[in-house]
């Protein structure tokens, strides 16, 4: 007769397979829209049964995925965790009551949600419902997934006809954890990538080789990844352009145990933004570069610091690297991540002066992120990255797999 301990692990592993498609698909995907009014990243998913597509902008640092619960019929999303519950404590971020041993099955579940285009958060509430994504081969779907039913004025700031946002943090209620269970049956680390474009580009968790190839994933360079308070950092030893060193403050390349300082890297921020000291320091090197290449300054255009004339550049403008953990793992951004064309006549240097405030030194924006495939291994801490697929002559949009959505079923 089997132990006790053996009969619940099988119990366990039926239970996965209940809340997944029977299939365990080696791969999701989420195909992935630049907004351009807001150059926010919004990607689709399919709440309910039968599937609601739902737009969510995507956020790399949220702990959640949360969804007004107006935009949708009510009781697609009215299923509220209570309070004291086994799901509540799965929230990790929440409050179960003034005081602890207080918490009451009555009441809800409340979480945080967080805009992580405008920075503001209110409280929320647990709730689970039925989400399905595309795997290329049907659809996969989590029956009881968690989410935080927020309030429709969070919906501020972001893409016009989204309906929240898509967390993709290291939560066990984020998106990536919540359909990435599979991977405790086959075998794989946690793992999920990023390919954005400026039109259309994709979220894949799993094996991205059957997408992209080894030809992509088998020459990623990769990078330590740290993560605190959710949010994604990389560290940043010294940037070059043209090959020459920038003088920087190499204490402000670490973040702290609270996350200040160090590299981000963030879907909600268009363009890289940086400290002042650290911006200035950058602006100078890189207009002294741009002369030696008989590059012509024009007036600045709002929100960048530095703008040129684009007659007679023909392509070629200043290489900027970010060195990494040694002089051997660079990433590269050429002009098409670098520059901005803002008229006919100027382009301006696509990153932007955060203040002397500004937490991080420096944020790696949506700009700077596009045309990159980025292998986000959390179970291995540490980002792969291809830097800019132009240069091979491809692009995100050509990887993004033919699908039909659910409302076409």
């Amino acid at each position: 007769m089997a132990s006790l301990p053996l009969l619940l692990f099988f119990l366990f592993l039926s239970f996965l397979f209940f809340c997944l498609n029977a299939t365990s698909p080696a791969q999701l995907f989420f195909p992935v829209t630049k907004d351009l009014p807001t150059l926010q990243y919004v990607a689709r998913i399919y709440y309910g049964d039968p599937g609601v597509p739902i737009e969510l902008v995507l956020d790399l640092g949220n702990p959640f995925v949360w969804i007004d619960c107006g935009s949708v019929d009510a009781p697609l999303l009215r299923n509220v965790i209570p309070g004291c519950s086994m799901k509540c404590s799965k929230g990790e971020v929440h409050e179960i009551g003034k005081k602890q041993g207080t918490c009451s099955f009555s009441t809800s579940c409340n979480v945080s949600a967080r805009n992580g285009a405008t920075g503001v958060a209110v409280q929320g509430e647990l709730a689970e419902g039925v989400v399905a994504v595309d795997s290329g081969n049907g659809f996969a779907t989590v029956h009881h997934f968690l989410f935080s039913s927020a309030p429709a004025f969070l919906l501020q700031g972001l893409a016009t006809g989204s309906r929240g946002m898509l967390g993709l943090g290291k939560s066990s209620v984020s998106l990536p954890s919540q359909f990435g269970d599979f991977s405790a049956v086959t075998g794989q680390r946690r793992k999920f990538a990023v390919c954005l474009s400026p039109s259309e580009g994709v979220v894949l968790i799993g094996n991205g080789d059957s997408n992209f190839g080894v030809e992509i994933t088998g020459s990623l360079l990769y990078t330590p990844l740290f993560i605190i308070n959710q949010d994604y950092f990389i560290k940043v030893q010294s940037i070059k352009i043209n090959g020459k060193r920038i003088s920087i403050e190499k204490l402000r390349l670490v973040p702290d145990e609270q996350g200040r300082g160090g590299t981000k890297l963030s879907t909600t921020v268009p363009y890289t933004s940086m400290e002042s000291s650290i911006y200035a320091a950058f602006t100078k090197a890189y207009a002294k570069a741009a002369a030696l290449m008989n590059m012509t300054m024009a007036e600045p255009v709002a929100p960048f610091g530095l703008c040129f004339s684009s007659k007679g550049i023909g392509g070629s403008v200043p290489e900027i690297d970010l060195v990494l953990q040694s002089e051997m793992v660079k990433w590269r951004i050429d002009e098409g991540n670098s520059m901005v064309q803002v008229s006919k006549e100027v382009i301006c240097l696509g990153f932007v002066d955060g203040g002397v405030e500004q937490e991080n030194s420096i944020v790696i924006g949506g700009l700077q992120l596009e045309e990159n495939f980025l292998e986000f291994d959390v179970g291995g801490s540490r980002l792969g990255f291809s830097s800019s697929l132009l240069m091979r002559g491809k692009s995100c949009s050509d990887f993004r797999p033919s699908y039909r959505g659910m409302e076409s079923l």
